[in-house]
């Protein structure tokens, strides 16, 4: 599959151009495509649950034949340390307690990057080593290389959990470096002739926030240099790629956007998709169909061929033969997901830049000059995701596409869903990320999952709860646009839990859709295990996974993977020194989750006590 295969895809596919979604409580379904009823959802957090008991877990074995299946019950208690911490020696317990008790020292997370440069100065670099691999370096990274990694991935499949590997070497510049790298890549040569263009300011690069790893805690930042570097990063993602297939049967590999490309394209991209957004409301507007939520909104033909001509996406006849094909027009209406139809295959990269002027009633290009390299720049970042994508399915590895900015994730959503469209109708090897601390997080996915439904092809989805949230708020704040975020930390529960939700009874109506539970958080797997015991949803059957970062959370994947049900840890690796950036994140993240630190180390005294009390000093994992 080559990459104007992915281009042409990208512009007939244009579902992405839609209004802002307004939905209803009710569960959504195509009248255009979909034979399913409607179904109400069930209120979302309207049953009540143990949250501190152990959870009893009813499901059907992978028969699917009700009528004669028995209800196998299992019981996870994650109380139970002895369970959870099997894989774990008596060393391993106490760097646990060592490394988190440290993360609730202010000072010391404060200047983490400032004592580890001392403490190379101070021991050298061999001594600084070993001391970093008997404590932060051993308790959140797997290992430096390929092959280093593989006792610990194998340790714990032994004990029932997988491995998303991610290589989490990052550069280590100083904050005038990454200013001006992102300065020189994201602004094109257009903006830097006329920079009072009419670009929105959200989708403009802005001095003051142009360090991107500013106010985040969990997640790689890359800065483009050249084509050269994104090459290089393309190969390690490859190696990733191959490694994960080499050590496990069922692994996952972790991917970012940003390293593949110059941002310059998914900011552009991101806008474009913005406004034809709002080209959908117009329309709708224009039909008196506003109010009307995003997947039950048809548009009338008659009415939206008029206002495509005068808008002037093209000739009258150029726009019947556009809205009779086989599959538009029959009904005599057209859906917002059937848009994919209403533009013609192009390959020029340049003309998925187009926009309407809703002022001057035309199709203009959102940049009046787009030089060649610009171009041929484009053309490769998609070359390097399709390579990506290939080497995951020639290497049985499922590819996750890491979300990142809310200026950049329109773009990378919808070449992720390209990738889908491409390389999931056999099985989910492409996994696209939703972040469930925006507001618009449910709208994407119920009209990605409608996308899936209607075409076929195997629904994938990972669910965290954010990593930008605090640069969001800033950047939007000073630059003056809507804050993306919802307004607390309960109104992002809610909506995880209703994404979650959303895509449980996609699997249990549809079997192809797949979704990664990402999440610290005890309360939503037990909510997860709740809903599959109540849709007949087993472990068994890997539709539904759970992840959480190495070194964390225990407590929680351990029993999970034991029970049967398909739980990874998200490892990275790389050399001591290139991963101290990805280090520094984890002491920062330790400590803005004390409540689970609190109760980790709280669970981890406790078996390490209950092992000295019982004569268990020298234990040692068997597997």
């Amino acid at each position: 599959m080559s990459y104007t295969k992915l281009t042409s895809a990208l512009v007939r596919a244009n579902k992405d151009n839609i209004n802002r979604i307004r939905l209803s409580s009710g569960r959504l379904r195509s009248t255009a495509a979909s034979t399913q009823p409607k179904e109400k959802s069930k209120e979302l957090l309207g049953e009540e649950f143990a949250l501190v008991k152990p959870v009893q877990v009813d499901f059907i074995s992978e028969t699917k034949n009700v009528a004669n299946a028995q209800p196998c019950k299992v019981e996870i208690d994650f109380e139970n340390t002895k369970e959870a911490y099997r894989s774990k020696d008596n060393i391993e317990l106490l760097r646990s307690l060592l490394v988190f008790k440290l993360c609730t020292f202010d000072i010391l997370v404060d200047k983490n990057k400032e004592l580890m440069a001392l403490s190379k100065k101070v021991f050298g670099q061999r001594l600084f080593e070993k001391l970093m691999k008997m404590t932060f370096y051993g308790q959140f990274v797997a290992g430096e290389d390929h092959e280093s990694i593989k006792p610990l991935i194998r340790k714990n499949q032994a004990f029932g959990v997988g491995a998303v590997l991610d290589y989490s070497v990052e550069e280590d510049i100083t904050q005038e470096e990454a200013e001006k790298k992102e300065m020189d890549s994201c602004v094109s040569e257009a903006e830097k002739e006329s920079p009072d263009n009419d670009r929105e300011k959200k989708y403009k690069a802005h001095r003051q926030f142009s360090d991107r790893r500013g106010g985040v805690t969990s997640a790689r930042t890359y800065f483009y240099a050249d084509e050269s570097k994104c090459d290089k990063q393309m190969e390690t993602f490859i190696n990733c790629i191959r490694a994960s297939g080499g050590s496990s049967v069922d692994g996952f590999s972790a991917i970012k956007m940003t390293a593949l490309g110059r941002p310059q394209f998914l900011l552009q991209f991101s806008e474009v998709l913005v406004k034809w957004r709002r080209f959908f409301n117009v329309l709708a507007a224009q039909q008196g169909k506003s109010g009307l939520t995003a997947l039950e909104q048809t548009l009338d033909l008659e009415p939206l061929k008029e206002s495509l001509t005068k808008l002037g996406v093209g000739a009258k006849n150029d726009i019947d033969n556009l809205l009779t094909g086989e599959k538009l027009g029959s009904s005599g209406t057209i859906d917002l997901l059937d848009w994919n139809s209403l533009i013609d295959d192009r390959t020029e990269i340049s003309n998925l830049l187009m926009v309407p002027n809703l002022q001057t009633g035309k199709l203009e290009p959102l940049l009046k000059k787009f030089t060649v390299e610009e171009e041929k720049q484009m053309k490769r970042m998609l070359q390097r995701v399709d390579v990506l994508a290939k080497h995951a399915m020639e290497n049985g590895v499922r590819l996750m596409v890491d979300a990142e900015q809310t200026y950049f994730q329109p773009a990378i959503s919808r070449l992720t869903v390209e990738m889908q469209r491409i390389f999931n109708k056999e099985k989910p090897t492409i996994f696209n990320t939703y972040q469930c601390y925006l507001k618009e997080a449910y709208d994407n996915v119920i009209v990605d999952v409608e996308l899936a439904r209607r075409e076929g092809w195997h629904f994938g989805a990972k669910l965290v709860r954010g990593a930008y949230m605090y640069q969001e708020r800033d950047r939007a704040r000073e630059i003056g646009y809507e804050d993306p975020i919802n307004p607390d930390y309960e109104a992002t529960n809610q909506m995880y839990h209703k994404c979650l939700e959303l895509v449980l009874e996609e699997i249990e109506q549809n079997r192809k859709a797949n979704v990664m539970v990402a999440s610290h958080n005890e309360e939503t797997v037990k909510f997860t295990i709740h809903k599959m015991n109540q849709m007949g949803l087993s472990p068994t059957e890997n539709k539904v996974y759970f992840g959480q970062l190495l070194g964390m959370c225990d407590q929680i994947s351990f029993p999970l993977g034991q029970a049967g049900f398909p739980v990874y840890k998200y490892v990275p690796y790389g050399p001591v020194n290139e991963v101290i950036p990805y280090l520094s994140r984890r002491a920062q993240e330790n400590r803005g989750m004390m409540k689970g630190s609190q109760r980790e180390r709280t669970l981890l005294w406790k078996e390490l006590m209950r092992r000295v009390l019982g004569g268990q000093i020298l234990y040692k994992p068997v597997y």
